[in-house]
């Protein structure tokens, strides 16, 4: 199995991507007696500025063939946290890759959507795509414990 976080634009030194490391840094630590893997992150950037049809076929090829493909959409399913642990789990079971995509600042091309396994939503707020990325790592740290029994989610 295989977990990837594909995300549109590259993310500098910065206070978000020193969050992120720490949740995926913590994810990867409580996840490795689960059976699931440290997280990839690959970012795909349109230099051109072509949004996000410019952007759909970059995410397109970089998505590992095979995976559950989990977009992040403002019109997603709102889970639980632990709904979306056990959903991680079921994939890991199944064997099967989970990528997690998040779109660029105009989100996700309506043609490119149609490919997701799952869409999911962090709320009915938009986010910054920037902060999508903190909030994912988060979830999957958060996940990771749920399924490890360990008492970081409280309900």
């Amino acid at each position: 199995m295989r977990i990837t976080l594909l995300a549109v634009g590259r993310l500098r030194k910065s206070p978000e991507l020193t969050l992120i490391d720490d949740y995926l840094d913590r994810f990867a630590k409580t996840g490795r007696g689960l059976g699931l893997p440290p997280v990839q992150v690959i970012e795909v950037e349109d230099k051109r500025g072509g949004g996000m049809v410019a952007e759909a076929p970059l995410i397109e090829r970089a998505i590992p063939a095979g995976s559950f493909v989990v977009m992040m959409d403002e019109r997603g399913e709102q889970p639980t946290s632990p709904e979306f642990a056990q959903r991680i789990a079921n994939q890991r079971d199944q064997g099967r890759d989970i990528c997690f995509v998040i779109g660029g600042a105009d989100g996700l091309d309506p043609a490119l959507r149609t490919r997701a396994d799952w869409q999911i939503s962090l709320g009915r707020m938009v986010w910054p795509h920037m902060l999508v990325r903190v909030m994912l790592a988060e979830q999957l740290y958060r996940a990771a414990s749920i399924l490890s029994g360990a008492p970081y989610h409280r309900i």
